[in-house]
């Protein structure tokens, strides 16, 4: 029996974070809080001493998977299958504008469907777990990729519970022999000693 561990990330706080506005393709830097909290993300897991770190390109993923990667001298990786669901004319749009207009997020017209999101989301990790390298592997995504990611993947796990994962938090999903299972979900506390706690 072999497992892979993978450590998903959500991207450190944005200006449109705090300002409750939707995000997207649109790529605001980190503000002072999200920086904050990609250094404790460093912190955190470099002592896990992770083999791979890969990131959405989009920068605020970016600048949270870079203090990782240095800290156990690796580069980043990217790939644009892990990048933010697009809202299409609604990127950056205030939340509660679109939820009092059309009743919820996902009934707006125009944006990328869940499906979609969870497919592309399902293929990278997917390929990641499966590519023969030893862990644990670290993944830097937004919200709503891990959302659908792992309402498709974790079983009994649906979008609405545990979320929204908060920024900078960990989320550890792991892969034996093609099965996929849940372990921890939105922490922001030492993994190891969260590991040592649930044996």
């Amino acid at each position: 029996m072999s497992s892979m561990d993978l450590y998903l990330c959500r991207h450190g706080r944005t200006p449109l974070n705090a300002a409750g506005r939707l995000r997207g393709r649109l790529d605001p830097d980190l503000d002072l809080v999200g920086q904050s909290e990609a250094r404790d993300l460093a912190d955190l897991l470099s002592p896990l001493q992770p083999t791979r770190v890969v990131s959405s390109p989009l920068g605020r993923a970016r600048q949270t998977a870079t203090p990782i990667a240095v800290a156990v001298g690796l580069g980043v990786e990217f790939d644009g299958r892990l990048v933010d669901r697009s809202y299409g004319q609604f990127d950056g749009a205030l939340r509660e504008d679109l939820i009092a207009e059309y009743g919820s997020i996902n009934a707006a017209p125009g944006l990328e469907p869940e499906a979609e999101v969870a497919a592309r989301a399902v293929a990278a990790l997917t390929e990641l777990a499966e590519a023969g390298t030893s862990g644990p592997i670290v993944v830097v995504t937004h919200d709503a990729v891990l959302r659908y990611a792992l309402a498709a993947l974790a079983p009994g796990y649906t979008p609405n519970e545990l979320l929204p994962p908060r920024t900078g938090s960990w989320t550890l999903l792991r892969y034996t022999d093609g099965a996929w299972e849940l372990i921890q979900a939105d922490s922001k506390d030492d993994p190891i000693e969260t590991a040592l706690a649930q044996h």
